[in-house]
């Protein structure tokens, strides 16, 4: 779900929608949610460094190949990117990471946080990754916040989705609003620290240079927490993942909560975001993830969940702009 260090940009940010387990073909079982509840951890099942025949496992820093896990940090509230289903971590992104799993010989380890707090967590050596549709984009690749002061050292990201921003309602559109550009004067609710929170500050000043009232940004700490201030009519509009968003308005209330308006807009990457002092590692799951889409196994975890859009053609280090 990205303080600017969730997606998603050139201004975009994003995520999907669909429900479902985890299901791809011998892929290892992901953790639970929640800081509270612990991970995987070390499988009686991992293999030895001189033993594994995982195709891509020597690629692997002699670390991550001796604990035979890989932490994955994530924001687990973002269906059908990831969310949590039974007490478990599930989506897209965990049958990603476990179909790259298997190609690297690891464990793929999820615990969930919050979206804003990813990165530092990441540089910190709390989780090897952070994955959780997090946008690549300059400011992220290079630690800088919104007004480009350096807050810290970055990070790489490994490209493997693309998405974009949209707009969605209540039922029935009551307020007509028909576009990002409608919300001039106007509240919306965004989760904080995402790419689309940004894409609504830069709205906001688009309308104040055009002599229009500033937008009403209401952030919230979840995505969640937005939802229901749009559907409880605190807010006209919510903005999000564009295939978070479609998600959303299939499943709310049967269908009934929300509609979306406009078209998908401001596409980008999604990133799995490694230490950029971690090169083995980004190079690794570079080649995991063109082994996957190479395989076939990439298009059958994106059909299972509804997200074909969002598909690549190659893995890319680095591409968001």
């Amino acid at each position: 779900m990205t303080a600017s260090t969730t997606r998603r940009t050139t201004t975009a940010r994003s995520r999907i929608a669909a429900v479902g387990a985890i299901a791809v073909a011998g892929a290892l079982l992901l953790t639970g949610c929640g800081d509270q509840t612990e991970g995987s951890g070390g499988s009686d099942t991992k293999e030895s460094g001189k033993t594994n025949s995982a195709p891509l496992f020597d690629k692997l820093p002699k670390n991550i190949q001796d604990a035979g896990v890989l932490k994955a940090g994530t924001n687990a509230e973002y269906a059908p990117m990831e969310f949590q289903e039974g007490g478990k971590i599930v989506g897209v992104d965990p049958d990603i990471a476990a179909a790259l799993g298997e190609k690297l010989g690891v464990e793929v380890d999820f615990t969930s946080g919050n979206f804003d707090g990813l990165i530092t967590a990441l540089n910190s050596g709390r989780y090897d990754i952070a994955m959780s549709s997090i946008t690549d984009n300059k400011q992220r690749q290079e630690g800088l916040d919104d007004k480009g002061k350096k807050l810290g050292p970055g990070v790489d990201f490994v490209d493997y989705f693309v998405a974009g921003t949209a707009v969605y309602v209540q039922k029935g559109n009551p307020k007509g609003i028909n576009s990002i550009e409608d919300l001039c004067g106007q509240p919306a609710a965004v989760q904080r620290g995402t790419t689309y929170e940004k894409a609504l500050q830069d709205q906001s000043k688009k309308c104040t240079d055009a002599g229009k009232k500033a937008i009403k940004i209401q952030p919230f700490e979840n995505d969640t927490e937005a939802q229901t201030r749009v559907k409880s009519g605190g807010a006209v509009a919510g903005v999000n993942d564009y295939p978070v968003a479609v998600d959303l308005v299939r499943k709310a209330d049967n269908g009934n909560a929300f509609e979306i308006v406009g078209e998908q807009v401001d596409a980008g990457p999604f990133g799995i975001a490694v230490n950029k002092d971690n090169k083995q590692l980004t190079e690794a799951l570079e080649a995991a993830v063109n082994a996957i889409i190479e395989d076939g196994t990439y298009k059958k975890i994106l059909e299972k969940w509804g997200a074909e859009t969002g598909a690549i053609d190659k893995a890319v280090i680095n591409g968001g702009k």
